[in-house]
């Protein structure tokens, strides 16, 4: 199915006013530190709908020696108690973003599947480079657990860099011995820190580039750089996977690095749901109120949270 007439005007849009911008941020800790400013402060004219509640969260994790806990719940006005929760994790590269900046995907996320959404504020790089992300990403997972949420109720989520680490935090699960979550979702994953699959698309991204994406990667590393075994999500074993589905959009540049995640999830026996947006941007999902495309995206996701969920739901139920 082609394009919306609406995707194709925000798509030139973005291309032509965007697009050139986020070509040329400098990969330094100042114009990072910058462009997280203005994006904070734009985060605020972010409007999300009366139909949903956000309340904030703080755990200092004294107790459990973890890192704090801090970021928001969104959940239904109307929505009854569910045995589940969703862990969504924002992107913005590892250094931009916050659980405000993602509430028209998170506030969709709950009203659809009557699912509270947990949206950790977790540490951003320069200032904390990976493995910080993931150590605050574990501690919610955690959180959640201790908070008697079954992880058959459980649903790990993310955007982009987000995607990125909900994914090795499925990861991290699996090492470790945790309980595995029910699935995993992710939207437009930034799979391959190394951009090498990016730089070699064929594709007018109207949004992001390889070779802007390539320097923010670099503050995003730690000492293990892209050798650290939980940042290289293609070389990971993928055992005990639960079901995954993928949606990254036609026209950007980083469906290569979401097909090949496919393909390894595939190869090593998860049931891997990969659906690829005919010239649809990075994260088109965020735009699920004024993108035709966007909304059938979020319904298709409530479609796998609601079936992977199931076995809670009915052993709540019963």
């Amino acid at each position: 199915m082609d394009p919306s007439v609406r995707s194709r005007m925000i798509s030139n849009a973005l291309r032509l006013g965007v697009h050139p911008f986020m070509d040329r941020i400098p990969g330094h800790a100042g114009s990072i530190r910058t462009a997280r400013s203005t994006v904070d402060a734009a985060s605020w004219l972010i409007r999300h709908t009366q139909r949903v509640q956000v309340r904030p969260l703080r755990d200092p994790g004294v107790e459990s020696g973890e890192p704090p806990v801090t970021g928001e719940w969104v959940v239904g006005r109307d929505a009854e108690a569910a045995p589940g929760a969703i862990l969504y994790l924002h992107g913005g590269g590892y250094v931009l973003c916050s659980p405000r900046t993602h509430r028209p995907i998170t506030a969709r996320l709950t009203l659809e599947t009557n699912l509270p959404v947990l949206v950790p504020r977790y540490r951003l790089a320069p200032e904390h480079p990976f493995p910080a992300p993931l150590e605050d990403a574990v501690a919610a997972y955690r959180w959640l657990l201790a908070r008697g949420v079954p992880p058959s109720g459980i649903v790990l989520a993310g955007d982009s860099a987000g995607g990125h680490l909900a994914a090795a935090l499925t990861g991290e699960i699996c090492r470790t011995g945790l309980p595995s979550p029910a699935g995993l979702v992710l939207f437009s994953p930034w799979v391959d820190l190394t951009c090498e699959l990016s730089t070699k698309a064929d594709a007018r991204d109207p949004y992001i580039s390889a070779r802007s994406a390539r320097r923010v990667a670099r503050l995003v590393v730690g000492p293990d750089g892209f050798d650290d075994p939980r940042v290289a999500l293609l070389t990971c074993a993928w055992t005990d996977t639960p079901p995954v589905l993928i949606q990254v959009g036609g026209a950007e540049v980083l469906r290569p690095e979401a097909e090949a995640l496919a393909d390894a999830l595939t190869a090593a026996g998860a049931d891997c749901e990969l659906q690829v947006w005919n010239g649809q941007m990075h994260v088109f999902q965020i735009l699920n109120r004024v993108l035709p495309e966007a909304s059938a995206a979020m319904r298709d996701t409530a479609r796998f949270i609601t079936a992977v969920t199931a076995p809670a739901r009915s052993e709540a139920a019963a």
